[in-house]
């Protein structure tokens, strides 16, 4: 059984992991509205994938204590650019790295080697999700004039 204090900030991640899921929708909606469908593909699969993240944490929570789920805040709905939307990604993951580090540090100070192995994933998988957004970031910089953002979107869109 997980303590009350990891419990709870398990609870807090699920929720933020959600909230990550209907961001990268936001994002997809925006790039459905300009046009940009190889990148709104690429936001939609990015939701699907904290989906994931989210189901792996309600799984955990409901075998070790109780998932309790909350409302969502909402996602913004507008960006400068698709640029500026990529950065707030990479942010955003970031924000989300740091949250998961906090989870470990509550495990290992819980004394909970078993939910510390299980965030080793996570930890494993935000150094791949930083990556990709970063990777989209550096593309986006040098896709300064229309042709070329028609070839970043386009080739978003075999993700």
């Amino acid at each position: 059984m997980l303590s009350t204090k990891m419990e709870d900030v398990l609870n807090k991640q699920l929720n933020a992991e959600l909230y990550s899921s209907y961001l990268y929708l936001a994002m997809a909606a925006y790039f459905d509205s300009v046009k940009l469908l190889g990148m709104s593909h690429w936001m939609r699969k990015q939701a699907e994938e904290e989906q994931v993240h989210a189901m792996k944490l309600l799984d955990y929570l409901g075998q070790n204590g109780r998932a309790k789920l909350t409302a969502i805040d909402g996602p913004p709905a507008e960006w400068e650019s698709p640029l500026a939307v990529f950065s707030a990604v990479l942010a955003h993951e970031k924000k989300v790295t740091g949250l998961i580090h906090g989870l470990v540090h509550v495990a290992k100070a819980e004394n909970d080697p078993a939910t510390e192995q299980f965030l080793a994933w996570f930890v494993k998988e935000q150094v791949e999700e930083e990556e990709s957004a970063e990777k989209v970031v550096k593309m986006l910089a040098s896709a300064a004039d229309p042709t070329k953002l028609a070839a970043a979107d386009a080739q978003l869109a075999n993700r």
